[in-house]
Protein backbone atom coordinates (compact mmCIF):
# COMPACT_ATOMS: atom_id res chain seq x y z
CA UNK A 1 0.00 0.00 0.00
CA UNK A 2 0.97 3.77 -0.73
CA UNK A 3 0.22 6.62 1.12
CA UNK A 4 0.63 9.89 0.02
CA UNK A 5 0.20 13.49 1.10
CA UNK A 6 -0.94 16.36 -0.82
CA UNK A 7 0.50 19.80 -1.26
CA UNK A 8 -0.35 22.28 -3.97
CA UNK A 9 -2.48 19.33 -5.68
CA UNK A 10 0.80 17.28 -6.20
CA UNK A 11 1.23 13.85 -3.90
CA UNK A 12 3.97 13.09 -2.47
CA UNK A 13 4.65 10.14 -0.96
CA UNK A 14 4.71 9.04 2.58
CA UNK A 15 8.17 7.26 3.71
CA UNK A 16 7.58 4.00 6.25
CA UNK A 17 9.40 5.16 9.45
CA UNK A 18 10.28 1.58 11.45
CA UNK A 19 10.04 0.98 14.96
CA UNK A 20 13.44 1.67 16.21
CA UNK A 21 12.81 -0.62 19.23
CA UNK A 22 10.09 -3.71 20.19
CA UNK A 23 8.94 -1.69 22.99
CA UNK A 24 8.00 1.04 20.76
CA UNK A 25 5.59 -0.94 19.18
CA UNK A 26 4.35 -2.29 22.25
CA UNK A 27 3.63 1.47 23.58
CA UNK A 28 1.82 2.97 20.91
CA UNK A 29 -0.62 -0.35 20.92
CA UNK A 30 -1.31 -0.91 24.35
CA UNK A 31 -2.15 3.21 24.43
CA UNK A 32 -4.30 3.10 21.77
CA UNK A 33 -5.54 -0.39 22.37
CA UNK A 34 -8.84 0.28 23.04
CA UNK A 35 -9.66 2.72 19.80
CA UNK A 36 -7.60 -0.26 17.63
CA UNK A 37 -8.91 -3.32 18.84
CA UNK A 38 -12.03 -2.62 21.60
CA UNK A 39 -9.80 -4.75 24.05
CA UNK A 40 -9.35 -3.33 27.54
CA UNK A 41 -6.04 -3.36 28.76
CA UNK A 42 -5.46 -5.40 31.72
CA UNK A 43 -1.46 -5.44 32.32
CA UNK A 44 1.64 -4.88 30.74
CA UNK A 45 4.25 -7.04 30.75
CA UNK A 46 2.51 -10.01 32.50
CA UNK A 47 4.50 -12.92 33.90
CA UNK A 48 3.06 -16.11 34.96
CA UNK A 49 5.25 -19.71 35.58
CA UNK A 50 8.43 -17.37 34.84
CA UNK A 51 6.59 -16.57 30.77
CA UNK A 52 6.13 -12.81 30.02
CA UNK A 53 3.61 -12.07 28.07
CA UNK A 54 3.55 -8.26 26.86
CA UNK A 55 0.54 -7.34 27.34
CA UNK A 56 -2.91 -8.93 28.92
CA UNK A 57 -6.34 -7.38 27.58
CA UNK A 58 -9.96 -8.55 28.24
CA UNK A 59 -12.61 -8.53 25.39
CA UNK A 60 -15.57 -7.58 26.57
CA UNK A 61 -17.91 -8.50 24.21
CA UNK A 62 -16.67 -12.14 24.54
CA UNK A 63 -15.96 -12.66 28.37
CA UNK A 64 -12.15 -13.52 27.66
CA UNK A 65 -8.72 -13.15 27.96
CA UNK A 66 -6.97 -12.10 25.06
CA UNK A 67 -2.89 -12.35 24.95
CA UNK A 68 -0.57 -10.07 22.97
CA UNK A 69 2.84 -10.17 21.78
CA UNK A 70 4.63 -8.22 19.66
CA UNK A 71 6.90 -8.61 16.73
CA UNK A 72 9.86 -6.48 15.13
CA UNK A 73 11.58 -9.49 13.42
CA UNK A 74 9.63 -11.44 11.28
CA UNK A 75 11.40 -14.93 12.21
CA UNK A 76 8.97 -16.31 14.70
CA UNK A 77 6.95 -18.91 14.46
CA UNK A 78 3.19 -17.99 15.06
CA UNK A 79 1.41 -21.41 15.41
CA UNK A 80 3.76 -22.56 17.78
CA UNK A 81 4.27 -19.70 20.33
CA UNK A 82 0.74 -18.62 20.17
CA UNK A 83 -0.29 -23.05 20.88
CA UNK A 84 2.12 -22.32 23.79
CA UNK A 85 0.63 -19.30 25.02
CA UNK A 86 -3.20 -20.71 24.95
CA UNK A 87 -2.25 -23.54 26.76
CA UNK A 88 -0.01 -21.97 29.54
CA UNK A 89 -3.71 -19.77 29.40
CA UNK A 90 -5.74 -22.76 29.64
CA UNK A 91 -3.63 -24.76 32.69
CA UNK A 92 -3.32 -21.21 35.17
CA UNK A 93 -7.31 -19.84 34.76
CA UNK A 94 -6.99 -18.61 38.19
CA UNK A 95 -3.69 -16.34 37.59
CA UNK A 96 -5.53 -14.34 35.17
CA UNK A 97 -8.78 -13.83 37.21
CA UNK A 98 -6.50 -12.35 39.90
CA UNK A 99 -4.53 -10.31 37.75
CA UNK A 100 -7.72 -8.84 36.12
CA UNK A 101 -9.57 -8.24 40.14
CA UNK A 102 -6.32 -6.67 41.19
CA UNK A 103 -5.26 -4.49 38.21
CA UNK A 104 -8.60 -3.81 37.51
CA UNK A 105 -10.32 -3.30 41.15
CA UNK A 106 -13.41 -5.30 40.18
CA UNK A 107 -14.65 -9.07 40.98
CA UNK A 108 -14.47 -10.97 37.88
CA UNK A 109 -15.66 -14.40 39.12
CA UNK A 110 -14.29 -17.24 37.39
CA UNK A 111 -17.66 -18.39 35.99
CA UNK A 112 -18.10 -15.37 34.30
CA UNK A 113 -15.30 -15.63 32.11
CA UNK A 114 -15.70 -18.10 28.68
CA UNK A 115 -12.37 -19.45 27.94
CA UNK A 116 -13.56 -21.43 24.93
CA UNK A 117 -12.88 -16.98 23.31
CA UNK A 118 -9.76 -17.21 24.52
CA UNK A 119 -6.91 -16.32 21.80
CA UNK A 120 -3.25 -14.85 20.84
CA UNK A 121 -2.81 -11.50 18.78
CA UNK A 122 0.47 -10.92 17.19
CA UNK A 123 1.24 -7.57 16.50
CA UNK A 124 4.09 -6.95 13.83
CA UNK A 125 5.08 -3.70 11.53
CA UNK A 126 4.92 -7.20 8.31
CA UNK A 127 4.32 -10.82 8.56
CA UNK A 128 5.59 -13.01 6.06
CA UNK A 129 3.76 -15.33 3.85
CA UNK A 130 4.92 -18.22 5.27
CA UNK A 131 3.54 -16.79 8.55
CA UNK A 132 -0.19 -15.60 7.65
CA UNK A 133 -0.57 -18.86 5.83
CA UNK A 134 0.49 -20.97 8.82
CA UNK A 135 -2.06 -19.26 11.04
CA UNK A 136 -4.51 -19.63 8.02
CA UNK A 137 -7.12 -22.08 9.99
CA UNK A 138 -10.90 -20.81 10.44
CA UNK A 139 -10.76 -22.50 14.37
CA UNK A 140 -7.21 -21.63 14.91
CA UNK A 141 -7.92 -18.67 17.70
CA UNK A 142 -4.48 -16.80 16.64
CA UNK A 143 -4.90 -13.14 15.30
CA UNK A 144 -2.00 -11.48 13.46
CA UNK A 145 -2.25 -7.57 12.87
CA UNK A 146 0.06 -4.99 11.09
CA UNK A 147 0.58 -1.95 12.14
CA UNK A 148 3.46 0.64 10.58
CA UNK A 149 4.29 4.41 11.16
CA UNK A 150 5.01 6.89 8.68
CA UNK A 151 6.02 10.24 8.15
CA UNK A 152 3.55 12.92 9.28
CA UNK A 153 2.33 11.09 12.68
CA UNK A 154 0.55 8.92 10.12
CA UNK A 155 -0.43 5.03 11.77
CA UNK A 156 -1.78 2.41 9.41
CA UNK A 157 -3.33 -0.96 11.29
CA UNK A 158 -4.33 -3.61 9.20
CA UNK A 159 -5.58 -6.90 11.05
CA UNK A 160 -4.79 -9.69 8.63
CA UNK A 161 -7.96 -11.71 7.82
CA UNK A 162 -8.28 -15.03 7.37
CA UNK A 163 -9.21 -16.57 3.75
CA UNK A 164 -13.19 -17.64 3.36
CA UNK A 165 -11.86 -21.05 2.38
CA UNK A 166 -9.37 -21.05 5.22
CA UNK A 167 -9.22 -25.05 6.60
CA UNK A 168 -9.66 -26.14 10.15
CA UNK A 169 -7.17 -27.26 12.20
CA UNK A 170 -7.91 -30.66 12.52
CA UNK A 171 -6.19 -31.10 9.34
CA UNK A 172 -3.19 -30.74 10.25
CA UNK A 173 -3.66 -32.65 14.05
CA UNK A 174 -1.20 -35.39 14.86
CA UNK A 175 -1.24 -38.00 17.74
CA UNK A 176 1.74 -36.13 19.08
CA UNK A 177 0.82 -32.88 19.07
CA UNK A 178 -1.64 -32.70 21.88
CA UNK A 179 -1.58 -29.06 22.92
CA UNK A 180 -2.75 -28.36 19.39
CA UNK A 181 -5.79 -31.20 20.12
CA UNK A 182 -6.24 -29.27 23.79
CA UNK A 183 -7.02 -25.56 22.04
CA UNK A 184 -9.16 -27.32 19.24
CA UNK A 185 -10.82 -29.51 22.15
CA UNK A 186 -11.44 -25.94 24.52
CA UNK A 187 -11.22 -23.08 22.72
CA UNK A 188 -14.19 -22.00 20.12
CA UNK A 189 -13.55 -19.79 17.07
CA UNK A 190 -16.91 -18.90 15.81
CA UNK A 191 -17.31 -17.71 12.50
CA UNK A 192 -20.48 -16.39 10.08
CA UNK A 193 -20.26 -19.95 9.08
CA UNK A 194 -21.07 -21.68 12.24
CA UNK A 195 -23.75 -19.41 12.76
CA UNK A 196 -25.53 -20.04 9.04
CA UNK A 197 -24.85 -23.98 9.48
CA UNK A 198 -28.01 -25.87 9.30
CA UNK A 199 -30.29 -22.95 9.06
CA UNK A 200 -33.18 -22.97 6.09
CA UNK A 201 -31.58 -20.91 2.43
CA UNK A 202 -34.88 -18.36 3.89
CA UNK A 203 -33.23 -17.26 6.68
CA UNK A 204 -29.72 -17.67 4.76
CA UNK A 205 -30.79 -15.23 2.08
CA UNK A 206 -32.59 -12.50 4.73
CA UNK A 207 -29.28 -12.53 6.70
CA UNK A 208 -27.68 -11.93 3.32
CA UNK A 209 -29.53 -8.82 2.81
CA UNK A 210 -29.75 -7.27 6.06
CA UNK A 211 -25.62 -7.59 6.03
CA UNK A 212 -25.04 -6.07 3.19
CA UNK A 213 -27.76 -2.96 4.08
CA UNK A 214 -25.36 -3.01 6.94
CA UNK A 215 -22.28 -2.55 4.69
CA UNK A 216 -23.90 0.17 2.42
CA UNK A 217 -24.71 2.14 5.82
CA UNK A 218 -20.68 3.17 6.00
CA UNK A 219 -17.27 1.74 3.80
CA UNK A 220 -15.43 1.36 7.16
CA UNK A 221 -17.48 -1.89 8.60
CA UNK A 222 -16.45 -5.14 9.68
CA UNK A 223 -17.87 -8.62 11.02
CA UNK A 224 -16.36 -9.91 14.22
CA UNK A 225 -18.30 -13.20 15.11
CA UNK A 226 -18.97 -14.11 18.67
CA UNK A 227 -20.49 -17.07 20.20
CA UNK A 228 -24.10 -16.36 19.95
CA UNK A 229 -24.46 -13.51 18.04
CA UNK A 230 -22.17 -11.61 15.15
CA UNK A 231 -21.10 -8.08 15.59
CA UNK A 232 -20.82 -5.63 13.48
CA UNK A 233 -18.10 -3.46 14.03
CA UNK A 234 -16.82 0.46 13.11
CA UNK A 235 -13.35 1.39 14.31
CA UNK A 236 -13.11 -1.61 16.63
CA UNK A 237 -16.77 -0.42 18.81
CA UNK A 238 -19.68 -2.85 17.85
CA UNK A 239 -22.89 -0.78 17.05
CA UNK A 240 -25.33 -3.75 16.53
CA UNK A 241 -25.75 -7.61 16.71
CA UNK A 242 -27.58 -10.47 14.50
CA UNK A 243 -28.51 -13.39 16.19
CA UNK A 244 -29.31 -16.22 13.47
CA UNK A 245 -32.24 -17.98 14.23
CA UNK A 246 -33.98 -20.63 12.38
CA UNK A 247 -36.69 -18.36 10.51
CA UNK A 248 -35.61 -15.49 11.35
CA UNK A 249 -33.28 -12.78 12.62
CA UNK A 250 -32.66 -11.11 16.27
CA UNK A 251 -30.93 -7.51 15.90
CA UNK A 252 -29.67 -5.81 18.48
CA UNK A 253 -28.93 -2.15 18.22
CA UNK A 254 -25.90 -0.73 20.77
CA UNK A 255 -27.67 2.46 22.17
CA UNK A 256 -28.79 2.66 25.92
CA UNK A 257 -32.27 3.34 26.97
CA UNK A 258 -33.88 6.63 25.69
CA UNK A 259 -31.19 7.14 22.40
CA UNK A 260 -33.17 5.56 19.79
CA UNK A 261 -35.23 7.72 17.88
CA UNK A 262 -37.81 4.76 16.83
CA UNK A 263 -40.77 6.80 15.79
CA UNK A 264 -42.71 3.23 14.82
CA UNK A 265 -41.87 1.98 18.13
CA UNK A 266 -39.91 -1.22 16.09
CA UNK A 267 -37.56 -1.56 18.38
CA UNK A 268 -38.27 -3.68 21.87
CA UNK A 269 -36.74 -2.15 25.38
CA UNK A 270 -34.31 -4.88 26.65
CA UNK A 271 -32.93 -2.78 28.88
CA UNK A 272 -34.00 -4.11 32.05
CA UNK A 273 -34.25 -8.06 30.68
CA UNK A 274 -31.08 -10.03 30.13
CA UNK A 275 -30.10 -10.17 26.14
CA UNK A 276 -27.01 -11.76 24.12
CA UNK A 277 -26.38 -8.51 22.16
CA UNK A 278 -25.12 -5.09 22.67
CA UNK A 279 -27.36 -2.05 23.60
CA UNK A 280 -30.67 -1.78 25.02
CA UNK A 281 -32.63 -1.88 21.56
CA UNK A 282 -33.76 -5.14 20.64
CA UNK A 283 -35.95 -6.14 16.96
CA UNK A 284 -36.99 -9.59 15.75
CA UNK A 285 -37.52 -10.13 11.84
CA UNK A 286 -38.91 -12.24 9.48
CA UNK A 287 -38.40 -10.53 6.38
CA UNK A 288 -37.47 -7.75 4.62
CA UNK A 289 -40.61 -5.52 4.95
CA UNK A 290 -38.89 -2.97 7.40
CA UNK A 291 -35.28 -3.38 5.74
CA UNK A 292 -34.46 0.16 5.02
CA UNK A 293 -36.81 1.58 8.46
CA UNK A 294 -34.72 -1.02 10.40
CA UNK A 295 -31.27 0.58 8.64
CA UNK A 296 -31.80 4.15 9.57
CA UNK A 297 -32.08 2.55 13.21
CA UNK A 298 -28.63 0.93 13.09
CA UNK A 299 -27.36 3.51 11.52
CA UNK A 300 -28.11 6.15 14.82
CA UNK A 301 -25.65 4.05 16.96
CA UNK A 302 -22.88 4.37 14.18
CA UNK A 303 -22.54 8.22 14.44
CA UNK A 304 -23.07 7.90 18.21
Amino acid sequence: MQLFTQAKNKLLVLKEKPFKFEKDLQRLFENNLEVITGLKLIKSEFIIKAQRFDSLAYDRDNKSFVIIEYKRERNFSVVDQGVSYLNLMLENKAEFIVEYNESQKENLKRSEVDWSQSKVIFVSPSFTDFQKQASNFKDLPIELWEIKQYEGDTIVVNPVKKSKSAPTIKTIQTASNSELEKISNEVKVYTEDTHLEGKPDYTRELYDTFKQSIFNLDSNIDVRPKKMEIGFTKEGKIFTDICILKSSLKIWINLKRGALDDPKGLARDVSSIGHWGNGDYEIIVGDTKNLEYIMSLVKQAIVV
